[in-house]
């Protein structure tokens, strides 16, 4: 019972707060734009949240409607992990008001809002009372809505689905879960940025989706400072075939044997030619992509190691990461770390989101220039991130009300105070 709840209550219940603590902070009442409205959003993830909330409702329908309940309930698990590992977590900054105009950030909320809305009403069969709640607290919103969420009508298909932005953004997950990877084996935690990543596939509509849409999103989630596109995979790879036995093994019978020799032969060249047309025949059998995979090989560039630079791959995209360091990702890694603690201090003293205070930094190293260069250089950083600017600790005042203060040793070989004082 916990692990359902863990699994999908907690995390679609973080989604539903995130949305009532953020409308919070808005200069003026939440009153989310109509449906319409929120179809018509530029934001990429706005889109592919659209969409997928659209998919979701189409493929509900059309599973309860053949008695297929096995199916739906993965499904719907999977699209609560999605709307809050993927749109609420990389939108986060969009969210808060703080990280946007007013504007922007009531579409982002309204499109939440209508997400969780959607989603309430899909899973209403399911888990009748947890839904019901949230619903009584976003009736406060709404116009013209039933007193009760089991009143309503079920929803169906609005919007526009988009096929190619919902692929991308799976894909994107899929990179951002690749390069986690060669994070972990290397222990470089996500606070320390890195200078490039590389991420390799033959599918020219994902690498312009990417390079257009999700660079941004890509880059701040994995603290990466640039980002190179390639679709010329033997650059940095060497391919070789391997057949689905699991596909072919009963559909080829004694052919087999032939047929999986005449697959691992085949060239570079023409694993590439077979990616383009999907389709190759081999020993008089037709074979399609789904009956061949692809396997990529990361090539190591010449002259580096692989603690200098390390891919990871699963099959259908290649992300490549560059581990070098040098003094300015190490005063970015550093003001991160500064960061960090301010907000985790925040948290510890019981300020909220709304709660405005100034903060304070003194080195306790006996070297100070190390922090104060970090703190030269990576201030606008620092400001946009928690709200306000660091200040020396020389310009506190004596009688200032202290709501926080801690000491902080051995951060990035560094050690420091911070402060959090009620303004004057």
């Amino acid at each position: 019972m916990f692990v359902h709840v863990n699994l999908t209550f907690l995390p679609w219940y973080n989604a539903y707060r995130f949305l009532v603590q953020q409308s919070k902070s808005l200069n003026a009442p939440f009153l989310p734009f109509d449906q319409t409205t929120v179809q018509k959003s530029s934001n990429v993830l706005d889109q592919w949240i659209n969409s997928a909330t659209e998919s979701l409702v189409h493929f509900f329908c059309q599973e309860m409607d053949a008695y297929r309940l096995y199916t739906v309930v993965p499904y719907l698990l999977k699209f609560l992990d999605n709307l809050t590992n993927i749109y609420v977590r990389l939108n986060r900054t969009r969210l808060k008001l703080k990280g946007t105009n007013e504007e922007d950030c009531r579409m982002r909320l309204s499109t939440l809002f209508h997400v969780l809305l959607v989603s309430c009403k899909v899973m209403a069969p399911l888990t009748p009372f947890f839904i019901e709640a949230l619903y009584q607290n976003m009736l406060k919103v709404l116009n013209d809505e039933e007193e009760s969420l089991h009143y309503c009508s079920f929803p169906q298909v609005q919007g526009k689905r988009d096929a190619r932005i919902e692929q991308s953004v799976a894909r994107m997950k899929t990179v951002i879960d690749l390069a986690r990877n060669i994070r972990e084996r290397h222990n470089k935690p996500l606070k320390t940025p890195l200078k490039e990543m590389v991420i390799v596939h033959p599918d020219a509509d994902f690498l312009e989706d990417t390079d257009a849409k999700l660079r941004e999103y890509v880059l701040d989630e994995l603290n990466v400072q640039s980002l190179v596109l390639c679709n010329d995979t033997l650059k940095y790879t060497s391919s070789r075939a391997e057949p689905d036995f699991s596909v072919l093994g009963k559909r080829l019978g004694k052919s087999m044997g032939v047929v999986s020799k005449q697959v691992k032969a085949r060239s570079q060249e023409s694993i590439l030619e077979f990616e383009k047309t999907g389709e190759v025949t081999l020993c008089g059998h037709s074979l399609k992509l789904n009956d061949i995979k692809v396997v990529r090989d990361f090539k190591c560039p010449d002259g580096t190691t692989e603690k200098e630079i390390d891919a990871s791959g699963d099959g259908d995209v290649l992300v490549i990461l560059d581990l070098h360091q040098d003094e300015s990702l190490f005063e970015a890694g550093v003001a991160r770390e500064i960061v960090s603690r301010v907000q985790k201090l925040r948290k510890k003293s019981g300020l909220g989101l709304t709660n405005i205070v100034e903060m304070y930094f003194e080195s306790l190293d006996e070297d100070k220039s190390v922090s104060d260069r970090v703190l030269h250089l990576q201030e606008q950083y620092i400001k946009d991130a928690i709200g306000s600017p660091m200040l020396p600790c020389g310009v506190r005042p004596s009688h200032a009300v202290v709501l926080g203060e801690e000491n902080f040793r051995g951060v990035s070989g560094m050690s420091f105070n911070i402060s959090l004082v009620r303004p004057i």
